[in-house]
């Protein structure tokens, strides 16, 4: 049985793989994340993903074990906006958001052993104009204190947007499809999908 490792600690993904019926460990990787100012955001997303999966590699002494990492940014007129630092940068990366189209990019690094695959999924994030008393409501419900962009897609967010061209589950944080193909091709791993009649 292929022992697999999902290097993060966010329930989302978790959630995500357990919803495709796969059986892991998490080791999240705790070292900063590295902003490195010479990489375009999709680079940028791609070198993070891929430290944390080394990192959690290394750090554990891994040898065939198969480990999964992503991270995910919002990218508008090519600025990334991260986890907000407090309530005030939620508010403010909501207006920069508001009645506007942005990019969600998730990176997908997967490493055992020496084999490695790193991919980039991009999905385009349209939301409605958003007046200051939504955005006040929204960041008081604490649901934008730990997300990408301050807002996550598949809760109360869902009331800000209105629309989405692309793979809704990269934009929660995993492309599934994207994993699932990958782990087929590249690592000889099909996730069981064999249901019991």
């Amino acid at each position: 049985m292929e022992k697999i490792i999902l290097a993060s600690k966010s329930p989302r993904r978790c959630e995500l793989l357990q919803n495709i019926g796969l059986k892991f460990e998490i080791i999240p990787d705790d070292s900063p994340e590295i902003f490195r100012e010479n990489l375009s955001p999709k680079e940028l997303c791609m070198a993070i993903a891929r430290d944390k999966g080394d990192n959690v590699y290394r750090d554990n002494n891994l040898t065939d074990e198969l480990v999964i990492s992503a991270d995910t940014i919002v990218v508008i007129d090519d600025m990334v906006l991260g986890k907000p630092k407090d309530k005030d940068d939620a508010v403010r990366m909501l207006n920069l958001l508001s009645g506007r189209e942005h990019s969600v990019y998730t990176a997908l690094y997967i490493r055992k052993g020496e084999v490695t695959s790193l991919t980039s999924t991009e999905t385009k994030v349209r939301f409605k104009k958003l007046t200051q008393e939504e955005i006040m409501w929204y960041v008081a419900t604490g649901e934008s204190d730990d997300k990408a962009g301050a807002y996550g897609i598949q809760n109360l967010g869902s009331l800000l947007i209105e629309g989405i061209n692309g793979d809704y589950f990269n934009v929660v944080g995993l492309p599934v499809c994207t994993l699932c193909n990958i782990l087929k091709s590249k690592f000889n791993f099909v996730i069981n999908t064999k249901t019991e009649v």
